[in-house]
């Protein structure tokens, strides 16, 4: 990262903490729904491939007709995985028809579920749900949403009178089949992906809306290889507990992968997640060996000027480079420290959602010095696609 961007980060980082709106505040990540195809084979690749956990079911037996919905969790992170249960689920059938798997919810942890709703609403959210409280034997929860980009909603969850297992409606789910955990801890950050011409108009609303600061931009003179480009804003609330980069496409030679995502997705949405974890090689060991695919891995070239690249942080470096090599971990640093970050290739057919695993060793940017290697990857696989052109 250039001492420019380090500088960008860091007086947004002190803008964050110094002067971020405190309308709307946000104690974490609650859970991420995807609308799925078939909830119940997909919680089984969630659980065999990526180790998370049985929490939490609804479905038939619980008394919900219309919908089925499987909740998983590692460490911190919570995945709900639902789908339709007859056609006479519109709304359901309808995005998994146009979008197929993918992001639908993403729930944010809040202390007052009412306020969220109306301080971003009277700023100019569109609702998604008005203030509703949800009770059974465990205590109740308040939850209220609005939409963000696309067809994503944000919905602020208010669970200090709830100690059940979820949310109200669930119980608890109980398996025989639990893979060991990977090592997954919690959201570092999710990516949407926007159309031309309208990232700067969802980082407005970020900021007017929900009181979010813009702390790191990058054009698409930064992010851009001999074919494609593409240009991305962070936004991240006060604390800095939640990050929401917004990428859009940018003119090129070929077709970026914000268009592809766009065309298969089919408008907007959350194009990856980024989990952390405290160890990534074993965590990627063990995805490997449970069958999830990466991105292929950078060139020789890449890992020769790894040293260079971390400049004084290279001495920090505990992982051989050698090893972070046989398994196509990028590294990178700012002037805090360094990170060590891999992708996922898509986890569905279309080639729309992936995960992004991240390891913090100080650093706060997203890997800058990354994205040249980064989208050459991505590019191969457009090209084996036959997307690219």
């Amino acid at each position: 990262m250039s001492k420019k961007n380090i500088e960008s980060v860091n007086y947004g980082l002190e803008k964050i903490f110094e002067g971020a709106q405190d309308f709307l505040p946000l104690l974490g990540t609650d859970y991420v729904e995807l609308y799925v195809g078939n909830a119940k084979q997909a919680a089984h690749f969630y659980k065999t491939a990526f180790g998370f956990q049985s929490l939490a079911y609804k479905g038939l037996e619980t008394g919900s007709r219309d919908t089925v919905s499987y909740v998983l969790k590692q460490d911190k992170i919570r995945l709900v995985l639902t789908s339709p249960l007859t056609s006479k689920q519109e709304d359901i059938n309808n995005h998994i028809v146009k979008h197929g798997d993918g992001v639908k919810v993403v729930a944010l942890w809040v202390e007052d579920a009412r306020s969220a709703w109306e301080e971003t609403t009277k700023r100019g959210a569109k609702s998604f749900l008005e203030p509703t409280v949800e009770k059974d034997e465990s205590g109740e929860i308040v939850k209220a949403g609005i939409y963000t980009y696309g067809e994503t909603v944000h919905m602020f969850i208010e669970r200090k009178n709830f100690n059940g297992t979820f949310l109200p409606g669930y119980v608890k789910w109980e398996s025989d089949y639990s893979p060991e955990p990977v090592g997954l801890k919690f959201i570092d950050h999710m990516v949407g992906n926007v159309g031309w011409n309208e990232m700067d108009v969802w980082v407005k609303w970020y900021e007017d809306v929900m009181g979010f600061v813009n702390f790191l931009s990058f054009d698409d003179k930064q992010i851009h290889t001999e074919y494609s480009a593409l240009m991305s804003k962070v936004m991240s609330n006060g604390n800095g507990r939640i990050k929401f980069p917004i990428n859009e496409p940018a003119e090129g030679m070929k077709k970026s992968q914000i268009e592809e995502y766009l065309d298969f997705y089919e408008g907007p949405g959350v194009q990856h997640i980024a989990v952390a974890t405290d160890d990534i090689i074993k965590t990627v060991s063990d995805l490997r060996s449970r069958g999830i695919e990466f991105l292929s891995t950078p060139p020789e070239e890449y890992y020769k000027a790894v040293p260079g690249r971390l400049e004084e942080h290279s001495h920090e470096l505990r992982e051989d480079i050698e090893r972070l090599k046989s398994l196509g971990i990028m590294v990178d640093a700012d002037e805090e420290g360094y990170l060590l970050q891999i992708f996922t290739k898509p986890i569905q057919d279309r080639p729309t959602l992936f995960f992004e695993i991240i390891q913090r060793m100080g650093a706060r940017g997203f890997g800058a010095g990354n994205f040249k290697a980064l989208f050459e990857s991505i590019e191969r696989e457009q090209e084996l696609r036959g997307t690219l052109n």
